[in-house]
């Protein structure tokens, strides 16, 4: 038991977690409309999935070695003895319902988009909270190369909805089962010459479980050693190469310009071929805004019938810290106060009549004097200030820009400040 008189403790976000006041909250609602209306146009329905999982759904295609499952999937066991996870990635959730819910036996395309948390216990780092949000894309049932192209397509046009400019398209291939398995078996016993050069987990779980993660890691050491590496684009299999080759051309197509990475590959198991990610021309180690590729492995990975599959997970932390032009949420557009104490109940009823036309205003406090609330209108952003009387006097309406008043029926100001086709009385 406390102490008598002793203070509670404050009890704080716990590390790695942000919150969302109403002025950010506005604008991330804001920025959600506008990429859920691209992703539309580009034929994306919205799919929401659980935000905890079987864990074995992430172990099992993500593989033991990987960083998410090594070290920062938030894994428990439940009341009832389940081994669950917090989910770390969009990718399996939505590859889980596609499969549990029959999608695959529809036939044809299916074309999913998500939006909501994910969770990784990391060292927090700039844009990448451990309880953090992504948009992700999944297109099912299309393996040609044309799919890949408008995968990125629609990326970029995320980006741009968004005001996010100047970074560049970085694009390579994983292989497949056909050729990736000689190049990884060579790749091993090269990097295992340069073992003592590497960092400690490349040296370790990396070069033993997903060799091909050395050539992605970020510690200077590690890149430096590994700069002569063999690359996977001179072992491809002919088919893998002319996936690749007609990818190029379909976002040339486009009008869209990548940048040949070599080093470039996807973090998790189940990808394969395409893979690509937008980086900022400033970026630093931790800057990539959006990340994907293809995964046709997947599917059948989890239970499924072989499909091909291929999409992009991005960070939007991330992506809103580059957007300051980002989409802001619709401003104030009045401030209704009342003159005299005695005018408050009619205040009260013309904010709401207001408000049931569509037009989002706030309403001076109770009590409060004229000139508290005239203080409180010029700084909540509120276009309009609205000054109501007793009785049936005429409704005061200000441009609080320009600072011109006139006097108004109230029906009129209704008709004034409502938007187009709304519905008054």
């Amino acid at each position: 038991m406390p102490e008598p008189n002793s203070r509670p403790r404050k009890i704080q976000s716990v590390r790695g977690t942000h919150d969302l006041l109403p002025v950010e909250a506005a604008r991330w609602h804001a920025a959600e409309l506008t990429i859920r209306g691209v992703l539309a146009r580009y034929g994306f329905g919205e799919v929401r999935t659980p935000v905890f999982e079987e864990a074995d759904l992430f172990r099992r295609p993500l593989g033991e070695g990987s960083d998410v499952v090594a070290k920062e999937l938030y894994e428990f066991t439940d009341k009832g003895g389940d081994r669950l996870a917090l989910r770390p990635e969009g990718t399996a959730p939505v590859v889980r319902a596609f499969i549990e819910h029959s999608l695959h036996q529809q036939g044809g395309r299916h074309k999913l988009f998500y939006l909501g948390p994910i969770f990784r216990y990391d060292r927090p780092q700039k844009g990448r909270y451990r309880q953090h949000h992504q948009v992700g894309v999944e297109a099912f049932g299309n393996g040609a190369p044309s799919q890949d192209a408008e995968v990125m397509a629609a990326g970029d046009a995320v980006l741009a909805s968004l005001g996010v400019t100047g970074y560049e398209r970085r694009i390579n291939t994983n292989g497949d089962p056909a050729c990736r398995p000689a190049y990884e078996t060579a790749l091993r016993a090269w990097v295992a010459e340069r073992k003592d050069r590497l960092c400690r987990d490349c040296a370790g779980p990396r070069l033993e479980h997903n060799v091909m993660r050395v050539l992605d890691c970020k510690v200077e050491s590690c890149r430096t050693a590994t700069a002569d590496a063999p690359r996977l684009m001179d072992h491809l299999c002919p088919a893998c190469r002319t996936h690749h080759d007609a990818v190029l051309s379909c976002l040339r197509t486009l009008g869209i310009e990548v940048v040949p990475d070599p080093r470039l590959v996807r973090g998790f198991d189940y990808y394969s071929r395409t893979c690509f990610e937008y980086v900022p021309h400033d970026a630093g180690q931790q800057g990539t805004l959006l990340g994907g590729g293809r995964y046709d492995g997947l599917v059948e990975l989890l239970g499924g019938p072989a499909t091909p599959a291929v999409g992009w997970g991005m960070g939007l932390e991330r992506v809103l810290a580059a957007a300051p032009a980002a989409p802001s949420a619709a401003a104030l557009t009045a401030y209704v106060l009342s003159t005299a104490p005695a005018a408050f109940g009619r205040a009260l009823a013309l904010a709401q009549a207001l408000r049931r036309a569509g037009v989002a205003c706030e309403l001076g406090a109770e009590g409060k004097s004229l000139n508290s609330q005239l203080r409180a209108s010029g700084t909540c952003g509120a276009a309009w200030a609205v000054f109501v009387g007793e009785g049936a006097s005429p409704i005061g309406l200000k441009d609080l820009a320009t600072h011109a008043q006139e006097d108004l029926p109230e029906a009129e100001l209704l008709r004034r400040l409502a938007p187009p086709g709304a519905v008054i009385g």
